[in-house]
């Protein structure tokens, strides 16, 4: 039997690099929570915010990770990680015996290459994406999918249930791969509900009406769920998620899925789509706006597509 008089063990103290739209809500959740945050950005808007929640702010990034227990990263891609990863003064200031948490949206071989590498100066990476939006990361309820060794992620129990809920993918990478191909599942789920809505708009169904009534049948999504009628439907395309970065998701998956050999029409022409509308819609573009996207379109477009 434990003896509650006994001193509970301090929070680790943690970095957490990257404060744009998830970033942001969710280094406060920890704040919150009782960790001693240290934050970077390259937004001084951001650092201030994260001070104004009562977090400390570094003005380098090796400034912000010198001492910390626990380094959170997130980040737009991996090749991002990799650039805050490599550099020198960053490297330096890692301590020995810490964990680099990446919550970026990353490429799995990226990732292993990356964790072997911190291995040799003695830190441990672990990756943990996070699947739920910005209203997940401002309610600790996002999905956390976490991938590294058993006694890693157990450690990080506590720190990461503070921003929602976490469960073990696998080994090292598992979590960033099951993040891309979730992403793409969810890329297709939403272009094909905004194909649907429109034919049966055409036809003369209340989108609305659509919606709701799918949403209790078979052909029931996150797209139905969520996205359509709290982004789509009132117009606002507005999730704060954006189509870059959707786009970069569905190529990581599509190329885990050629590196290993698995043939994946469906998926290769769903991207060829969404680099379609990337293109066509301007750089800042929310990832919902492919229902806009597909609504203003030509009916023939995927015969020009590929």
């Amino acid at each position: 039997m434990s003896d509650s008089s006994a001193p509970r063990s301090p929070l680790p103290s943690v970095a957490f690099v990257g404060l744009g739209n998830m970033g942001a809500p969710m280094s406060v959740r920890l704040v919150r929570a009782g960790y001693a945050v240290t934050g970077f950005d390259l937004s001084q808007e951001a650092r201030a915010a994260l001070a104004a929640a009562g977090a400390r702010t570094a003005e380098t990034g090796a400034g912000a990770v010198r001492g910390a227990d626990v380094v959170v990263l997130m980040l737009p891609s991996s090749a991002v990680v990799e650039s805050v990863l490599g550099d020198p003064a960053l490297r330096a200031a890692l301590a020995e015996g810490s964990t680099v948490v990446d919550m970026s949206s990353s490429d799995p071989m990226s990732t292993r290459r990356l964790a072997a590498d911190l291995e040799t100066g003695g830190v441990t990476l672990v990756d943990a994406p996070v699947s739920g939006g910005v209203k997940g990361a401002e309610n600790g309820t996002l999905t956390i999918m976490v991938g590294g060794a058993e006694d890693a992620v157990e450690r990080l129990s506590a720190l990461l249930t503070a921003m929602g809920t976490a469960r073990r993918a696998g080994s090292v990478g598992a979590g960033h791969a099951l993040k891309a191909i979730n992403n793409l599942l969810s890329a297709t789920h939403l272009l094909a509900t905004a194909e649907g809505v429109l034919a049966g708009e055409r036809f003369g169904l209340d989108p609305a009406v659509m919606v709701e009534l799918i949403n209790t049948s078979s052909g029931r999504s996150g797209s139905t769920d969520n996205k359509f009628p709290n982004f789509v439907l009132p117009g606002g395309y507005d999730s704060g998620f954006g189509m870059k970065l959707m786009v970069k998701d569905m190529r990581i998956a599509l190329g885990l899925a050629r590196e290993l050999g698995v043939a994946s029409p469906l998926a290769q022409h769903a991207v060829a789509l969404w680099e379609r509308a990337l293109k066509d819609l301007p750089d800042t573009a929310d990832h919902t706006e492919i229902a806009r996207w597909t609504f203003d379109g030509p009916a023939d477009r995927e015969l020009v597509t590929g």
